[in-house]
Parts: structure tokens; C-alpha cells; sequence
């Protein structure tokens, strides 16, 4: 049975650079005005290093020593499995070779990913000519604990301060929220779910922090900060989350229901 420990936060935003006033002849303006995609490329290495991908410490917290040992048991459990449910390309590989590095980098680091453009036209379209602007869309995973309003303004502050060659440059974030983390389980509801997983699963829970972003458990958790949550759910390999082959496994289905009414009657 997994049991989910904590959730990362999210920003999501715009960065917009301007640098010409309307799109001019590349012979022209090339090797005379940067390109603006040039200059938006410099603002990310800001916030990311362009070789290891790693955020900027800006954005990191210290990770709590019981959360390294829940990856560490993890990685043990999911080992190999971990790539294996991420559709790689034939020849390409992960981040790293080290399963706990990658649960934590997925669960309790930042991470940024671009997820949008604009200012640049298809392929079919394009010409020689140097575009006015570019526009990113932006997305920044943030560790379970890290505020997100304060991630938002500091991102904003990093990418808009002493732009590249005088440009205009705007970042507007649209989305902010905070992580979740799960406090930990009284020894009765820590019982009852170890008892349940070895009942049905013939082995013990394991705990795992998940890289994506559910903010309704930052507002539960504020509004009820002495209840005790069991996140639990289907998605295992080949589940493909809102993707469009989405699939639950019946089997473990039934199996994770048992579960929960399981520690449900013992609570009772």
C-alpha cells in the first residue's frame, strides 16, 4: 500500500521579452540586435542550470532527515521501476542513475519546465526575420514546505532585474500553490495501515512524496493542522495520468478499497 507523504507546490507564469518593435529582415538585424530568444534563454539560466537542470538554491529547502529515509526505503522497493513508467526515447536516459536522487528531485526539490510559447511561428510559417519578442510559459514545481506567493514574487524579482541589453522583460504568474506535507501518523493509524498492506498486499506500506500539486491539501492541512490524513490511491506504471490512455488496475483496486475500509473499522 503507498501512501502519499507529501505534494509539491507550484508557480505558473508568463516571461515575455521584447526587443524589437515589430519584426525586422534577420539580415538586417542579426549580429546587431539579440535575438529575443537569445535573451529569454539567458533569464532561464537564472533560475535553472542549463547542463544539470538543477533550480536555483533560491528555491530549495532542507530536506527533513525522516522524509531522506522514506526515499531511501522507497527507492529500494520501486528500484528500476521508477524510469520504467516514464516513456524515455530508444537511447535516452534519466537525470540520474540513483533511485533515491531521482525520488527526492521528483518529490522535494524544484523543478522547472516549459510548457508554452508564443512569439514564434511554425515551421512552415518561418522566415528569415528577427521576431520582436518571445513568450514562455513557465512552470516551477517548489518543495513540499516552500510558499508559493513568496516563490511567485521572488521569480519575478530574479527574471525582471538588469535585463539582457536593455530589453523589456515581464513575468506575470497566474498560478500559486503551496505543497503539502503529511504529519506524522499516530501510532493507531500507523498500525492499522501496516496491518492492512501486509492483509492484502502481503507487504508493508511505503511512504512516497509526489511531484505534483494538489493545493486543496495545503488549505485542508492549514484548516485542520491536528487531523491525520491516508492519501492512498490506483496510480501505478502504465497508469499515464491524465493522459489520454489513462487506465486504473482493478485487481489493486479492489485491494487498496479493503485497505481503507480496513483502517476505517479500526477507527471506528
Amino acid at each position: 500500500m503507498w501512501m502519499t507523504s507529501s505534494l509539491r507546490g507550484l508557480v505558473a507564469g508568463t516571461l515575455r521579452v521584447d526587443i524589437l518593435e515589430n519584426g525586422i529582415h534577420s539580415g538586417l538585424g542579426s549580429g546587431v540586435v539579440a535575438s529575443s530568444f537569445r535573451i529569454i534563454r539567458q533569464l532561464l539560466n537564472r533560475i535553472e542550470d542549463i547542463e544539470t537542470g538543477v533550480v536555483s538554491s533560491s528555491f530549495h529547502v532542507q530536506i527533513p532527515s525522516l522524509r531522506l529515509d522514506q526515499a531511501k526505503y522507497c527507492a529500494e522497493v520501486i528500484g528500476e521501476n521508477l524510469v520504467k513508467e516514464i516513456p524515455i526515447v530508444k537511447g535516452a536516459r534519466a537525470v540520474s542513475s540513483d533511485p533515491v536522487e531521482l525520488i527526492l528531485n521528483r518529490s522535494w526539490r524544484p523543478a522547472l519546465s516549459v510548457t508554452g510559447v508564443s512569439g514564434i511561428p511554425k515551421l512552415e510559417e518561418a522566415g528569415n526575420v528577427l521576431r520582436p519578442y518571445t513568450s514562455l510559459k513557465l512552470s516551477l514545481r517548489l518543495p513540499p514546505t516552500y510558499d508559493a506567493p513568496s516563490a511567485g514574487s521572488l521569480l519575478k524579482e530574479i527574471l525582471e532585474n538588469d535585463p539582457p541589453y536593455g530589453a523589456k522583460v515581464t513575468y506575470t504568474w497566474d498560478k500559486a500553490g503551496s505543497g503539502w506535507v503529511s504529519p506524522p501518523l499516530l501510532p493507531w493509524l500507523d498500525q492499522a495501515v501496516s496491518s492492512a498492506s501486509v492483509k492484502y498486499f502481503d507487504k508493508p506500506h511505503v511512504y512516497t512524496g509526489e511531484g505534483g500539486s494538489i493545493p486543496f491539501m495545503g488549505m485542508l492541512g492549514k484548516r485542520f493542522p491536528k487531523a491525520q490524513f491516508l492519501i492512498t490511491g490506483l496510480l501505478g506504471p502504465g497508469s499515464n495520468a491524465h493522459g489520454p490512455n489513462e487506465f486504473l488496475h482493478i485487481e489493486y483496486g479492489k485491494k487498496i478499497t479493503c485497505c481503507v475500509a480496513e483502517v476505517l473499522a479500526k477507527h471506528a
